[in-house]
């Protein structure tokens, strides 16, 4: 069953308005460039979103050693519409957004089948106690991390779940070829008989 927004629900105002561009893959010699997305496919992604262009810079200089795609949003409003068209192995989302804030991002991203088990780590410079850290994960964060953090902290907790990503392709991957097999074995068998 596909998922549908509700009418008036903030995802339905988003479904219209999606305008993002697809990476493009470079092909061998000769072959030409053809735009790939992550949906589907067991290629990870990972959303980086903030509203300040220089946070999101230094977060693709820590993230680039892991070569996977990174996609950017400025905006909750932003990585709602990107959790549209895309799956992502990890959401690295600012608390303290102008508009949408974080809590409000991650509560709409856990409220949509599709994104539900997207794991989201929290990144901010601002409360650092432990009500403000309790209400992270009430939003539905599996971390919290205050800045500044540690590149290599952080490189690692994207590494565990960019894995964690791949492996649950390869289960769904090996769970469609068995259901292949089982289809071609049940019709062989029928037209055996």
């Amino acid at each position: 069953m596909r998922w549908a927004p509700r009418p008036g629900a903030p995802w339905s105002r988003l479904a219209g308005s999606i305008h993002t561009p697809l990476p493009l893959r470079r092909g061998g010699e000769g072959e030409p460039q053809r735009p790939t997305a992550s949906r589907g496919s067991a290629e990870p992604s990972v959303l980086l979103v903030d509203d300040n262009p220089a946070n999101l810079v230094a977060l693709e200089a820590i993230l680039a050693p892991l070569q996977v795609r990174l996609a950017k949003a400025s905006s909750g409003e932003q990585a709602l519409r990107l959790l549209l068209s895309e799956d992502f192995a990890v959401i690295l989302l600012d608390v303290q957004m102008v508009g949408m804030d974080g809590y409000e991002t991650a509560a709409l991203i856990k409220q949509r089948g599709r994104s539900r088990h997207v794991p989201i780590i929290f990144l901010t410079a601002y409360g650092n106690n432990e009500a403000d850290v309790m209400a992270g994960y009430a939003h539905g964060a599996v971390d919290y991390l205050q800045k500044p953090f540690s590149p290599d902290v952080l490189r690692s907790k994207v590494a565990v779940f960019i894995e964690l990503f791949r492996a649950q392709q390869q289960v769904r991957h090996q769970a469609e070829l068995l259901r292949q097999q089982g289809g071609e074995a049940r019709q062989a068998a029928h037209r055996a008989a």
